[in-house]
């Protein structure tokens, strides 16, 4: 199957979130060039990673983008069977490699049909959209829809994200952002707690504000049911802080996220919780006049995803889906960014999340199969 082919190519590239992605970028770009597929790039400052896009069909209004990301995320510390950038047929219906379900095999699919794309007469065109950096924070999406809405004359009208949904159409997910706080007080004996500020239990008192936010929105009716968990999560996962036991801690930082449901507002979130840290610092600078409190951002945040289920896209997903049962989740991808810019926005695509960012990972040949069925079902579609 020229699917599996293709995607045993891209799973030998080990191309990281963060790292340069112009190996694999090679490898798609030579396939297109193949195929007289003109492409286009867009690199990032300093020209080692870039996003591509290119349209297969004529230049007229109402296409459908094809997206996906060509990074992944790391295999150190897991406990593979096999070795993870070799994709790995053992007979049993799944094909394992790092990337084989997140989601270089909706890109296989998409390059697998690209022979059936250019010799249909498409009436619609189809674009290509990959980017780079998707796994540190979907950081390329943004610039890659921007430069599809403004670099050709006529206007895309649908962006289907190929994350592994097992071909369910999907029409919500979280947002997300990922911030780091750092309190800054005064070091000193431990005996000293109430005279000195200690770092640690300051940092403490603004992670029980996140988890207390995160109740308050709940307690406030703030749900949504199509998401598990079906509300806005504040979590903390790394605090850093203290030399010894009996040294007060005059540093201490704490890494935590917020995964939004539509509703919710990550910038309004973000407002109260520096609010509440000018309040709490300036108690602290009665104590020490240096205490400081700062947050920053890791990336930009990454808005939801919400598409009303009356847009023509929806009814475009089920037909080429095969399935009515419309659902959401609770990772973030880059649907919203593209649906920010302007496109009806949905994700479908091979492979299951359960099995994406886990030692072993796989996707069905059962999927990768009706990944492409999926295409052949648009290409049908756009000559109509």
């Amino acid at each position: 199957m020229q699917a599996q082919n293709i995607l045993k190519s891209l799973v030998s590239f080990p191309v990281l979130g963060g790292q340069s992605n112009l190996s694999i970028l090679s490898y798609i770009q030579s396939i297109l060039d193949d195929h007289g597929v003109s492409w286009s790039l867009v690199p990032n400052e300093d020209g080692q990673k870039a996003s591509l896009h290119c349209r297969i069909g004529p230049d007229v209004d109402g296409g459908v983008i094809l997206s996906g990301h060509m990074d992944v995320v790391p295999v150190e510390g897991q406990d593979w069977e096999s070795d993870p950038f070799s994709l790995i047929d053992k007979g049993d219906g799944k094909l394992y490699g790092r990337g084989s379900c997140d989601m270089k095999g909706f890109i296989a699919c998409t390059l697998a049909a690209l022979p059936q794309m250019i010799k249909a007469p498409l009436k619609k065109p189809i674009y290509f959209a990959f980017s780079y950096d998707e796994e540190i924070g979907c950081l390329a999406a943004p610039e890659l829809a921007r430069a599809i809405r403004d670099g050709y004359e006529e206007k895309p009208a649908y962006a289907i994200i190929g994350e592994p949904s097992r071909m369910q159409p999907i029409v919500g997910q979280k947002g997300i952002c990922i911030f780091e706080t750092t309190v800054h007080g005064s070091a000193g004996h431990s005996s000293r707690i109430r005279t000195e500020v200690s770092a640690i239990h300051e940092a403490a008192k603004l992670i029980l504000w996140l988890e207390n936010k995160m109740h308050s929105l709940i307690e406030a009716g703030h749900i949504d049911n199509r998401f598990s968990p079906n509300h806005t999560s504040l979590h903390s996962g790394i605090m850093r802080g203290g030399i010894a036991p009996n040294v007060i801690a005059d540093k201490c930082t704490f890494t935590w996220d917020a995964r939004v449901i539509p509703a919710d507002d990550t910038q309004q979130i973000l407002a109260e919780f520096e609010a509440y840290c000018r309040i709490l610092e300036g108690e602290l600078q009665k104590r020490f006049k240096w205490s400081k409190i700062t947050t920053t951002m890791h990336h930009p945040i990454v808005p939801a995803l919400d598409t009303p289920t009356d847009l023509a896209v929806v009814e475009l997903i089920k037909n080429l889906s095969g399935r009515s049962d419309l659902g959401a989740v609770s990772y973030a991808a880059e649907a919203g960014q593209f649906a920010e810019v302007g496109f009806q926005s949905v994700i479908c695509g091979p492979g299951d999340i359960a099995q994406a960012h886990r030692a072993n990972e796989f996707i069905e040949v059962d999927q990768l199969i009706k990944g492409v069925e999926f295409q052949e079902r648009l290409i049908h579609r756009l000559c109509q």
